[in-house]
C-alpha cells in the first residue's frame, strides 16, 4: 500500500483510518496486536511503561505498513493512571476519535493463596482489573461526545479485555494474577451492559504463547502443546481475533477463548508446572 497518510486518504474521499490504543504494545502479544491492527488498516496508539526502545521498534514497523503510530507512556499500576493516559491519547489524536481500546498490559507475579499478600493482590488488581475498566469507562464519554460515528453507527466503539484461558480452567497457581483476571472476565458482560449502546465490551482469552515465569525453553516447548490441537498457539492468530472483535459490531458482552482448546484440558496446576514437577 505504501506510505499513505491519513490526510491523503481523506483527500481521496475515503474515511480516515480508525485509531486503537493497545496497552503494553511494545512486546510479546502487544507487539503482535499493534502489527495486526496496522495490517488491518488501523492507526495505533502504542502504550508502554518502560520499554521505550521496543516501542519505537514497533512504531517503525507500523509506519512501514503505511499506518500512523504514536507512543504514550504510563504506569498502569498507579491508581490514577487511566485519566491521564486518556488525556494523553486525546492530545496525541488532535480531536480524532479513539475507536478501540485493547487492554493487553498485565502484571504476572508468582504467588499462591498461602503466600499472597495485600500489596500483591492490590497491585495485580490495579493493573489487570481496575485500570482496564476505568479506561473502558472513559471511552464512553468520548463516544458520546462524538455522537453516532460513521460508518458503523452503534457498535463502532469497543473495549477489548485480554484475559487468560485460566479463567475458564482454574488452577491455584499465580493466585493474585488469576483473581485479577477472573474479576476482569466477570466484568465483561457487566461493563457491556453499562456502556451500551455506545461502547461494546468483549474479552479474549489466549493460552500459553510465550516463555513465562520460571520456564525454560524445553518446558515451554512441551507446555505449549498441551491443548486440543497439540500445537503451539500462534500469537498472530490471537491478535487477528482481537482485530476481528474490534471490527464486528455483533460481538458484545462475550469472551472468546483463542487457545487451541487449551481451556478444555483441565490441569491441577499451571501448565508449566504440570509438565515439569521440578519447577518450584
Amino acid at each position: 500500500m505504501g506510505n499513505v497518510t491519513q490526510s491523503s486518504v481523506a483527500a481521496a474521499g475515503q474515511a480516515p483510518a480508525s485509531w486503537v490504543l493497545v496497552t503494553g504494545g511494545a512486546v510479546r502479544l502487544g507487539r503482535a496486536l499493534c502489527l495486526a491492527f496496522a495490517d488491518a488498516g488501523w492507526n495505533v496508539l502504542l502504550h508502554y511503561r518502560h520499554s521505550l526502545d521496543a516501542a519505537q521498534q514497533v512504531q517503525a514497523l507500523v509506519q512501514a505498513r503505511g499506518r500512523q503510530c504514536r507512543l504514550v507512556q504510563a504506569d498502569l499500576a498507579r491508581p490514577e493512571a487511566a485519566g491521564p493516559l486518556l488525556a494523553d491519547c486525546r492530545q496525541a489524536l488532535h480531536g480524532q476519535p479513539l475507536r478501540c481500546i485493547v487492554n493487553n498490559a498485565s502484571q504476572f507475579d508468582a504467588d499462591t493463596a498461602a503466600t499472597a499478600q495485600a500489596d500483591g493482590l492490590l497491585a495485580h488488581l490495579q493493573t489487570n482489573t481496575v485500570t482496564p475498566l476505568l479506561l473502558g469507562n472513559g471511552l464512553l464519554a468520548q463516544a458520546q461526545q462524538h455522537g453516532t460515528p460513521p460508518p458503523g453507527g452503534a457498535g463502532w466503539f469497543s473495549v477489548l479485555h485480554i484475559l487468560d484461558q485460566k479463567v475458564h480452567n482454574l488452577n491455584p497457581d499465580y493466585f493474585s494474577y488469576t483473581v485479577s483476571k477472573l474479576a476482569l472476565e466477570r466484568s465483561v458482560a457487566l461493563q457491556a451492559q453499562a456502556l451500551a449502546p455506545w461502547v461494546r465490551v468483549c474479552g479474549i482469552s489466549p493460552g500459553l504463547m510465550f516463555l513465562s515465569g520460571p520456564q525454560t525453553q524445553d518446558n515451554f516447548d512441551r507446555a505449549s502443546r498441551v491443548n486440543l490441537l497439540q500445537t503451539p498457539i500462534d500469537p498472530v492468530q490471537v491478535a487477528r481475533s482481537v482485530v476481528f472483535a474490534a471490527e464486528n459490531p455483533a460481538l458484545n458482552g462475550c469472551t472468546l477463548p483463542v487457545d487451541n482448546g487449551q481451556h478444555l484440558l483441565p490441569l491441577s496446576r499451571d501448565v508449566m508446572f504440570a509438565v515439569d514437577e521440578s519447577l518450584p
